[in-house]
Protein backbone atom coordinates (compact mmCIF):
# COMPACT_ATOMS: atom_id res chain seq x y z
CA UNK A 1 0.00 0.00 0.00
CA UNK A 2 2.74 2.56 0.74
CA UNK A 3 4.33 1.67 -2.57
CA UNK A 4 1.03 2.43 -4.38
CA UNK A 5 0.75 5.76 -2.58
CA UNK A 6 4.26 6.72 -3.67
CA UNK A 7 3.41 5.84 -7.28
CA UNK A 8 0.26 7.99 -7.18
CA UNK A 9 2.16 10.90 -5.63
CA UNK A 10 4.70 10.65 -8.43
CA UNK A 11 1.94 11.29 -10.96
CA UNK A 12 0.97 14.62 -9.38
CA UNK A 13 4.25 16.44 -8.98
CA UNK A 14 4.07 20.26 -9.21
CA UNK A 15 4.93 21.58 -12.65
CA UNK A 16 8.38 23.09 -12.87
CA UNK A 17 8.26 26.82 -13.53
CA UNK A 18 10.65 29.69 -13.20
CA UNK A 19 9.76 32.26 -10.52
CA UNK A 20 9.43 35.00 -13.14
CA UNK A 21 6.82 33.01 -15.09
CA UNK A 22 4.49 32.14 -12.23
CA UNK A 23 2.24 35.18 -12.69
CA UNK A 24 2.92 35.79 -16.35
CA UNK A 25 -0.15 36.00 -18.62
CA UNK A 26 0.46 33.78 -21.64
CA UNK A 27 -2.30 35.39 -23.77
CA UNK A 28 -2.13 39.00 -24.87
CA UNK A 29 -4.48 41.23 -22.89
CA UNK A 30 -6.97 42.91 -25.25
CA UNK A 31 -9.95 45.17 -24.78
CA UNK A 32 -13.29 44.16 -26.26
CA UNK A 33 -12.78 46.61 -29.14
CA UNK A 34 -9.27 45.32 -29.89
CA UNK A 35 -10.42 41.72 -29.81
CA UNK A 36 -13.36 42.46 -32.14
CA UNK A 37 -11.15 44.41 -34.54
CA UNK A 38 -8.66 41.53 -34.66
CA UNK A 39 -11.42 39.06 -35.57
CA UNK A 40 -12.85 41.49 -38.14
CA UNK A 41 -9.46 41.81 -39.84
CA UNK A 42 -9.43 38.05 -40.37
CA UNK A 43 -12.60 38.38 -42.47
CA UNK A 44 -11.23 39.41 -45.87
CA UNK A 45 -14.65 40.04 -47.41
CA UNK A 46 -15.62 42.41 -44.59
CA UNK A 47 -12.32 44.32 -44.83
CA UNK A 48 -12.68 44.68 -48.62
CA UNK A 49 -16.24 45.94 -48.10
CA UNK A 50 -15.01 48.41 -45.49
CA UNK A 51 -12.36 49.74 -47.88
CA UNK A 52 -14.93 50.12 -50.68
CA UNK A 53 -17.30 51.97 -48.35
CA UNK A 54 -14.53 54.34 -47.24
CA UNK A 55 -13.60 55.06 -50.86
CA UNK A 56 -17.22 55.70 -51.80
CA UNK A 57 -17.69 57.93 -48.75
CA UNK A 58 -14.64 59.97 -49.76
CA UNK A 59 -15.95 60.25 -53.32
CA UNK A 60 -19.34 61.33 -51.99
CA UNK A 61 -17.61 64.10 -50.04
CA UNK A 62 -15.08 65.33 -52.59
CA UNK A 63 -16.28 63.73 -55.82
CA UNK A 64 -18.57 66.58 -56.95
CA UNK A 65 -15.63 69.00 -56.70
CA UNK A 66 -13.03 66.86 -58.49
CA UNK A 67 -14.36 67.58 -61.99
CA UNK A 68 -14.86 70.96 -63.60
CA UNK A 69 -18.67 70.86 -63.39
CA UNK A 70 -21.30 71.09 -60.67
CA UNK A 71 -24.35 68.85 -60.36
CA UNK A 72 -27.03 71.42 -61.24
CA UNK A 73 -25.45 73.48 -64.06
CA UNK A 74 -27.02 72.86 -67.47
CA UNK A 75 -25.22 72.93 -70.83
CA UNK A 76 -27.52 72.46 -73.81
CA UNK A 77 -24.52 72.18 -76.12
CA UNK A 78 -23.48 68.99 -74.31
CA UNK A 79 -26.80 67.11 -74.15
CA UNK A 80 -26.60 63.32 -73.95
CA UNK A 81 -22.84 63.11 -74.33
CA UNK A 82 -21.41 59.68 -73.69
CA UNK A 83 -18.54 59.32 -71.17
CA UNK A 84 -15.53 61.27 -72.40
CA UNK A 85 -12.49 63.19 -71.16
CA UNK A 86 -14.57 66.23 -70.21
CA UNK A 87 -17.61 64.42 -68.76
CA UNK A 88 -16.32 61.21 -67.18
CA UNK A 89 -19.76 59.65 -66.72
CA UNK A 90 -21.45 61.49 -69.59
CA UNK A 91 -24.28 64.03 -69.46
CA UNK A 92 -28.07 63.89 -69.21
CA UNK A 93 -30.87 65.49 -71.24
CA UNK A 94 -30.03 68.93 -69.83
CA UNK A 95 -26.29 68.58 -70.35
CA UNK A 96 -25.63 68.16 -66.62
CA UNK A 97 -22.44 66.34 -65.68
CA UNK A 98 -23.25 62.84 -64.45
CA UNK A 99 -20.01 62.45 -62.46
CA UNK A 100 -20.92 65.36 -60.23
CA UNK A 101 -24.59 64.33 -60.02
CA UNK A 102 -23.84 60.72 -59.09
CA UNK A 103 -21.53 61.60 -56.19
CA UNK A 104 -23.80 64.40 -55.06
CA UNK A 105 -26.67 61.90 -55.15
CA UNK A 106 -24.59 59.38 -53.21
CA UNK A 107 -23.88 62.03 -50.59
CA UNK A 108 -27.58 62.87 -50.19
CA UNK A 109 -28.68 59.22 -50.12
CA UNK A 110 -26.05 58.37 -47.49
CA UNK A 111 -26.99 61.44 -45.46
CA UNK A 112 -30.67 60.49 -45.45
CA UNK A 113 -29.88 56.86 -44.58
CA UNK A 114 -27.44 57.69 -41.77
CA UNK A 115 -29.76 60.28 -40.20
CA UNK A 116 -32.73 57.91 -40.40
CA UNK A 117 -30.64 55.08 -38.89
CA UNK A 118 -29.47 57.42 -36.11
CA UNK A 119 -33.08 58.29 -35.23
CA UNK A 120 -34.02 54.61 -35.30
CA UNK A 121 -31.08 53.86 -33.03
CA UNK A 122 -31.87 56.52 -30.44
CA UNK A 123 -35.63 55.89 -30.32
CA UNK A 124 -35.44 52.11 -30.62
CA UNK A 125 -32.69 51.60 -28.02
CA UNK A 126 -34.34 53.89 -25.46
CA UNK A 127 -37.80 52.39 -26.02
CA UNK A 128 -36.65 48.78 -25.89
CA UNK A 129 -34.43 49.31 -22.84
CA UNK A 130 -37.14 51.05 -20.81
CA UNK A 131 -39.74 48.44 -21.78
CA UNK A 132 -37.51 45.52 -20.76
CA UNK A 133 -36.18 47.02 -17.53
CA UNK A 134 -39.51 48.24 -16.11
CA UNK A 135 -41.45 45.16 -17.19
CA UNK A 136 -44.93 44.39 -15.90
CA UNK A 137 -47.83 46.54 -17.07
CA UNK A 138 -45.52 49.14 -18.59
CA UNK A 139 -43.88 46.51 -20.76
CA UNK A 140 -47.28 45.13 -21.83
CA UNK A 141 -48.55 48.55 -22.91
CA UNK A 142 -45.35 49.44 -24.74
CA UNK A 143 -45.31 46.10 -26.56
CA UNK A 144 -48.94 46.50 -27.67
CA UNK A 145 -47.95 49.83 -29.22
CA UNK A 146 -45.16 48.09 -31.11
CA UNK A 147 -47.57 45.40 -32.33
CA UNK A 148 -49.90 48.08 -33.66
CA UNK A 149 -47.01 49.79 -35.45
CA UNK A 150 -45.87 46.46 -36.88
CA UNK A 151 -49.35 45.61 -38.13
CA UNK A 152 -49.42 48.67 -40.39
CA UNK A 153 -47.19 48.31 -43.49
CA UNK A 154 -44.39 50.82 -43.10
CA UNK A 155 -44.27 51.58 -46.82
CA UNK A 156 -47.90 52.74 -46.77
CA UNK A 157 -47.19 55.11 -43.87
CA UNK A 158 -44.12 56.50 -45.66
CA UNK A 159 -45.99 57.03 -48.95
CA UNK A 160 -48.97 58.71 -47.23
CA UNK A 161 -46.68 61.05 -45.31
CA UNK A 162 -44.72 61.90 -48.45
CA UNK A 163 -47.96 62.75 -50.24
CA UNK A 164 -49.06 65.08 -47.42
CA UNK A 165 -45.73 66.81 -46.70
CA UNK A 166 -43.43 68.62 -49.10
CA UNK A 167 -40.76 66.25 -50.48
CA UNK A 168 -37.32 66.89 -49.02
CA UNK A 169 -34.50 65.39 -47.02
CA UNK A 170 -36.12 66.07 -43.63
CA UNK A 171 -39.49 64.72 -44.80
CA UNK A 172 -37.99 61.47 -46.08
CA UNK A 173 -35.94 61.04 -42.92
CA UNK A 174 -38.97 61.55 -40.66
CA UNK A 175 -41.14 59.27 -42.80
CA UNK A 176 -38.65 56.41 -42.58
CA UNK A 177 -38.17 56.91 -38.84
CA UNK A 178 -41.87 56.64 -37.94
CA UNK A 179 -41.79 52.84 -38.01
CA UNK A 180 -38.08 52.16 -38.60
CA UNK A 181 -37.25 52.08 -34.87
CA UNK A 182 -39.60 49.16 -34.13
CA UNK A 183 -37.19 46.39 -35.09
CA UNK A 184 -34.38 47.94 -33.05
CA UNK A 185 -36.67 48.26 -30.02
CA UNK A 186 -37.70 44.62 -30.18
CA UNK A 187 -34.12 43.36 -30.50
CA UNK A 188 -32.87 45.52 -27.62
CA UNK A 189 -35.80 44.51 -25.41
CA UNK A 190 -35.22 40.80 -26.04
CA UNK A 191 -31.52 41.07 -25.19
CA UNK A 192 -32.04 43.20 -22.08
CA UNK A 193 -34.72 40.79 -20.82
CA UNK A 194 -31.94 38.20 -20.61
CA UNK A 195 -29.51 40.61 -18.95
CA UNK A 196 -31.80 42.17 -16.32
CA UNK A 197 -31.64 39.09 -14.07
CA UNK A 198 -27.84 38.89 -14.17
CA UNK A 199 -25.83 39.41 -10.99
CA UNK A 200 -24.31 42.75 -12.00
CA UNK A 201 -27.78 44.25 -12.53
CA UNK A 202 -29.05 42.87 -9.22
CA UNK A 203 -25.97 44.25 -7.47
CA UNK A 204 -26.57 47.67 -8.99
CA UNK A 205 -30.19 47.62 -7.79
CA UNK A 206 -29.06 46.58 -4.30
CA UNK A 207 -26.72 49.57 -4.18
CA UNK A 208 -29.61 51.88 -5.02
CA UNK A 209 -28.61 52.67 -8.61
CA UNK A 210 -31.35 54.42 -10.57
CA UNK A 211 -33.00 52.79 -13.59
CA UNK A 212 -31.54 55.43 -15.89
CA UNK A 213 -28.00 54.69 -14.76
CA UNK A 214 -28.58 50.93 -15.00
CA UNK A 215 -29.75 51.34 -18.59
CA UNK A 216 -26.93 53.60 -19.79
CA UNK A 217 -24.05 52.25 -17.69
CA UNK A 218 -24.80 48.53 -17.54
CA UNK A 219 -27.40 47.32 -20.04
CA UNK A 220 -26.71 49.40 -23.17
CA UNK A 221 -22.93 48.64 -23.20
CA UNK A 222 -23.74 44.93 -23.06
CA UNK A 223 -26.07 45.20 -26.08
CA UNK A 224 -23.71 47.28 -28.21
CA UNK A 225 -23.04 44.36 -30.55
CA UNK A 226 -26.70 43.93 -31.48
CA UNK A 227 -27.13 47.69 -31.82
CA UNK A 228 -24.17 48.10 -34.19
CA UNK A 229 -25.15 45.12 -36.33
CA UNK A 230 -28.78 46.18 -36.67
CA UNK A 231 -27.70 49.72 -37.56
CA UNK A 232 -25.42 48.38 -40.29
CA UNK A 233 -28.38 46.59 -41.85
CA UNK A 234 -30.69 49.58 -41.40
CA UNK A 235 -28.56 51.94 -43.50
CA UNK A 236 -28.80 50.01 -46.82
CA UNK A 237 -32.50 49.45 -46.21
CA UNK A 238 -32.97 53.20 -45.79
CA UNK A 239 -30.97 53.88 -48.98
CA UNK A 240 -33.21 51.48 -50.90
CA UNK A 241 -36.36 53.09 -49.47
CA UNK A 242 -35.16 56.57 -50.47
CA UNK A 243 -34.28 55.33 -53.96
CA UNK A 244 -37.68 53.67 -54.33
CA UNK A 245 -39.55 56.81 -53.25
CA UNK A 246 -37.54 58.97 -55.65
CA UNK A 247 -38.01 56.42 -58.44
CA UNK A 248 -41.81 56.54 -58.17
CA UNK A 249 -41.79 60.33 -57.93
CA UNK A 250 -42.54 60.76 -54.22
CA UNK A 251 -39.01 61.53 -53.06
CA UNK A 252 -36.58 64.22 -54.09
CA UNK A 253 -37.16 66.00 -57.37
CA UNK A 254 -34.78 67.40 -59.98
CA UNK A 255 -32.62 69.45 -60.05
CA UNK A 256 -31.80 67.90 -56.66
CA UNK A 257 -29.81 64.73 -56.99
CA UNK A 258 -30.08 61.38 -55.23
CA UNK A 259 -29.47 57.85 -56.39
CA UNK A 260 -33.21 57.30 -56.77
CA UNK A 261 -33.61 60.44 -58.88
CA UNK A 262 -30.69 59.43 -61.11
CA UNK A 263 -32.02 55.90 -61.58
CA UNK A 264 -35.44 57.30 -62.47
CA UNK A 265 -33.92 59.68 -65.03
CA UNK A 266 -31.75 56.90 -66.46
CA UNK A 267 -34.67 54.49 -66.74
CA UNK A 268 -36.56 57.01 -68.88
CA UNK A 269 -33.79 56.93 -71.49
CA UNK A 270 -32.65 53.33 -71.07
CA UNK A 271 -33.00 52.36 -74.74
CA UNK A 272 -30.74 55.13 -76.07
CA UNK A 273 -28.48 56.23 -73.18
CA UNK A 274 -27.99 53.15 -70.99
CA UNK A 275 -25.02 54.72 -69.18
CA UNK A 276 -27.41 57.09 -67.36
CA UNK A 277 -28.92 54.07 -65.58
CA UNK A 278 -25.78 51.93 -65.40
CA UNK A 279 -23.51 54.09 -63.23
CA UNK A 280 -25.98 55.04 -60.43
CA UNK A 281 -27.20 51.43 -60.36
CA UNK A 282 -23.64 50.18 -59.84
CA UNK A 283 -23.12 52.68 -57.02
CA UNK A 284 -26.30 51.75 -55.14
CA UNK A 285 -25.63 48.02 -55.57
CA UNK A 286 -22.07 48.43 -54.26
CA UNK A 287 -23.30 50.39 -51.24
CA UNK A 288 -26.00 47.89 -50.32
CA UNK A 289 -23.86 44.78 -50.87
CA UNK A 290 -20.82 46.11 -49.00
CA UNK A 291 -22.94 47.27 -46.05
CA UNK A 292 -24.53 43.81 -45.79
CA UNK A 293 -21.19 42.00 -46.03
CA UNK A 294 -19.65 44.32 -43.45
CA UNK A 295 -22.67 43.81 -41.20
CA UNK A 296 -22.18 40.03 -41.37
CA UNK A 297 -18.51 40.49 -40.53
CA UNK A 298 -19.32 42.70 -37.54
CA UNK A 299 -21.88 40.18 -36.33
CA UNK A 300 -19.17 37.52 -36.16
CA UNK A 301 -16.51 39.89 -34.78
CA UNK A 302 -18.69 41.20 -31.96
CA UNK A 303 -19.93 37.76 -30.93
CA UNK A 304 -17.81 36.52 -27.99
CA UNK A 305 -18.73 32.92 -28.87
CA UNK A 306 -16.68 33.27 -32.08
CA UNK A 307 -13.52 33.94 -30.07
CA UNK A 308 -10.81 31.35 -30.58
Amino acid sequence: MPQDTQNIDALFKPAAARPDDKEKISRESLTAFQDSWRRLRQNKAAIISLVILIVMLLLAIIGPWIGHHNYYATDYDAVYQKPNADHWFGTDKFGRDQWARIWQGTRISLLIAVLAAALDLVIGVAYGAVSALLGGRTDNVMQRIIEIMTGIPSLIIIILLMMVMKPGIITIMIAMSITGWVNMARLVRAHIMKLKSQEFVLAARTLGTSNTRIIWKHLIPNTIGIIVINTMFTIPSAIFTEAFLSFIGLGLQSPMSSLGVLINDGFASLNTQAYLLLYPSIVIVLIMVTFNILGDGLRDALDPRMRK
